[in-house]
């Protein structure tokens, strides 16, 4: 395939790449349960399961966290007020798209809280168990600490194309935009008026450029990571992608962005699109 056969020119030491077709048929490359960090893909496996814990009782999307007015919802689509880093908010929720692992650390430490255990164990039986992803452990934040391997997001993608773990409506609050209009910076990409994010997912919309095919639809959502990792699916065609690598985005994102949406587009293109 030549989508996965274009994985072999980046310039970095280890890849591997998966294409998830419309029928669910998967094609690989490279050392598939090599484990890899998975960098800010991370924070889509963090608002999947903030869902299941608001399924669950636990918590609510709309309950206080964080600063006066912030709430679980804010945090997870990065509309808390918080910094990339650091605890001391910068701006007033829902003023605008301010990208930060503070936020969904946050989310996450709202959700351990509730259920009084630690957000690894509640991510391991709300996700990873009930999904077969083995190989795929929490080292730190969980904003950017998970390992995981190109199989497992394999799993956690064809949960998120036929949700099990999720009712329709709460999967369907996963790529939805919440708090639609606000302008933000895609840490890497760019600044968009409408910079838009659902909860833990960034949506594709009308950005431009952007880290996805060219050819992608605006209804895609995904992650990429700082370790120079992607993870995006594309439900107007039902195809999606995975790629990851040992190779940190900012030694090569100049490049990465013109590898990657070429990528995506070889990869449409494969699926008929």
């Amino acid at each position: 395939m030549r989508a996965l056969r274009l994985t072999a020119e980046w310039p970095v030491d280890t890849v591997a790449a998966a294409i998830v077709f419309p029928d669910g048929e998967v094609r690989t490359t490279g050392p598939v349960h090599h484990r890899f960090r998975i960098a800010s893909i991370a924070k889509m496996l963090v608002g999947y399961t903030v869902l299941i814990g608001c399924e669950e009782g636990t918590v609510a999307l709309d309950q206080p966290a964080g600063q006066p007015g912030c709430t679980i919802r804010h945090l997870l689509a990065h509309a808390g007020g918080y910094p990339f880093e650091g605890d001391g908010p910068i701006a007033r929720p829902a003023q605008r798209r301010i990208y930060s692992n503070t936020g969904v650390e946050l989310a996450a430490d709202a959700l351990a809280k509730a259920a009084g255990m630690p957000f690894g164990e509640y991510l391991t039986e709300a996700v990873l168990a009930p999904l077969g992803m083995n190989d795929t452990t929490l080292r730190g934040s969980p904003a950017h600490g998970v390992h995981s391997t190109v199989a497992d997001l394999v799993a956690f993608v064809g949960e998120l194309r036929a949700p099990r773990l999720l009712s329709p409506a709460g999967a369907a609050q996963f790529r939805t935009v919440q708090f639609p209009g606000l302008a933000g910076i895609v840490p890497g990409i760019g600044r968009f008026d409408e910079c838009d994010w659902g909860l833990g997912t960034e949506l594709r919309g009308s950005k431009h450029p952007h880290w996805t095919g060219t050819r992608n639809s605006p209804s895609t959502y995904g992650h990429f990571g700082g370790a120079g990792t992607l993870l995006w699916v594309d439900p107007g065609v039902h195809v999606a992608c995975v790629a990851l690598t040992d190779r940190p985005f900012d030694e090569w994102a100049a490049t990465a962005l013109h590898l990657w949406p070429a990528f995506g587009d070889a990869a449409l293109t494969e699926a008929g699109v």
